[in-house]
């Protein structure tokens, strides 16, 4: 590895890091590794106390802030551990170090492998495009809100939230009100996304359309998560040698690129994504075209310019995201670049199905066939053989009592049996 437009060495932790990490974001982003050079490995002592001091240093020595723009991870190269730190572009340049100002003295910016100070004319052009208008910035439209499902989320990952989580999760505008971030974030709100399901390859019979929302961001993408986890139906094909089994999406992928399009769209024009199931393909529709400033072969290569870094921030610390520009690679993997479609306003992520040997829940017997939230409960039981009625309900959205007819249905057509009473589980008896 040598030093390039996106990769620091540093033998250790110095003064200079500021410096480095503000002309990343003022580029197109990087990666500063702390413990090796291009040559060799340094011994890190302390390495846990050294993050910290990366953290805190990044939180409160550069303007505007970069909370969410930047991952510290350890790496082990040659059995000795090195501080990875990786660092997106910034859609608020200029960036700076907060003691020395937005000027020459303050402002860097990466050109080939090294950090130089940016001229008064390059600091003023920057400053005259940047984003003002950004959720952040934007006054929630409710003030009583509140915030249960969030303390409950992080409370999960081994987090409590103080009294001063709103301030420190940037919730709040500049006058200590509620901002958008926090209305979407909210346990209550009036953001909602769809998800349609259309009988055929086009919008014409549609069969299924469902809200996921009024309720926190997080939350909603949960729901969407399970939801198309459910429909992710399992295809089996069975030869002479072998049994075979695929999805009809990548799981993964599919994961990116519904969160992607949940952290990156567009919310100021109070657009939400949806998302559309046809026959033959999974469509995912994002607010808002390419950030300014990011092209599409960066687009593709994992540059992160994230829209709503606060989002994304959150998203981090609930571990619903990885690593800063590691979706669209992952994606990339399984999906091809026309997967893509960018429009002015708008960016679509087509998924097509793969499909082998025939669906399962279609065709038992020659005869009999399963409707669509007969399907939903039998892969349900599938991936939860002592799951409820009750959490089904929960889970698709639907009355105790219809599961509880569908449940009477599938048993009259053996495709489910009850194993061992009250304290049994489901069997089911079709691929």
């Amino acid at each position: 590895m040598i030093e390039t437009s996106r990769i620091e060495f540093k033998s250790k932790l110095t003064d200079e890091l500021e410096k480095e990490v503000v002309a990343f974001l003022n580029a197109e982003g990087g990666t500063v590794y702390i413990g090796r050079d291009e040559n060799k490995v340094y011994n890190l002592n302390n390495i846990d106390e050294i993050q910290l001091k990366i953290k805190d240093r990044l939180k409160h020595n550069i303007v505007p802030s970069i909370l969410g723009l930047f991952d510290i991870i350890v790496e082990e190269f040659d059995n000795k551990k090195v501080i990875k730190i990786n660092i997106a572009s910034g859609s608020e340049k200029p960036y700076y170090i907060k003691k020395r100002g937005m000027s020459e003295k303050g402002c860097f910016i990466r050109i080939g492998s090294s950090s130089e100070p940016m001229n008064s004319k390059m600091i003023e052009e920057l400053f005259s495009k940047r984003v003002r208008v950004s959720l952040r910035n934007i006054t929630s439209p409710r003030q009583d809100l509140t915030f249960e499902q969030l303390h409950i989320y992080y409370e999960s990952k081994g987090y409590k939230l103080n009294k001063n989580f709103a301030k420190n999760l940037e919730l709040l505008t500049d006058d200590e009100k509620y901002n958008y971030i926090a209305y979407l974030l909210a346990d209550e709100n009036s953001v909602s996304m769809k998800m349609a399901k259309y009988r055929g390859n086009d919008r014409i019979n549609l069969i299924e359309n469902n809200e996921y929302g009024y309720c926190s961001l997080i939350k909603a993408t949960k729901n969407i998560l399970d939801k198309l986890d459910i429909e992710n139906t399992t295809f089996a094909k069975i030869t002479s040698k072998e049994r075979i089994e695929k999805t009809l999406w990548d799981k993964i992928a599919i994961r990116e690129g519904v969160i992607n399009a949940i952290i990156h769209n567009d919310y100021t024009n109070e657009i939400p994504p949806k998302f559309e199931i046809f026959d033959d393909r999974l469509e995912i529709t994002s607010a808002g075209g390419l950030p300014v400033g990011l092209s599409k072969e960066e687009f593709f290569s994992g540059v992160s310019n994230p829209r709503n870094r606060e989002i994304m921030r959150i998203y981090k610390d609930l571990g619903m995201v990885e690593q800063l520009g590691s979706g669209i690679p992952r994606i990339l993997r399984v999906y091809p670049k026309n997967s893509f479609i960018f429009m002015p306003n708008f960016i679509r992520m087509v998924f097509y199905k793969n499909i082998i040997g025939g669906q399962i829940g279609g065709q038992i017997g020659g005869q009999i066939y399963l409707t669509d939230r007969q399907k939903d409960i039998v892969n349900l039981i599938k991936r939860n053989p002592k799951i409820s009625r009750k959490k089904i309900a929960e889970i698709l959205d639907i009355n105790p009592s219809a599961v509880s007819k569908h449940f009477d249905r599938l048993k009259k057509m053996d495709i489910i049996e009850r194993i061992g009473g009250t304290r049994g589980y489901w069997f089911v008896k079709i691929n």
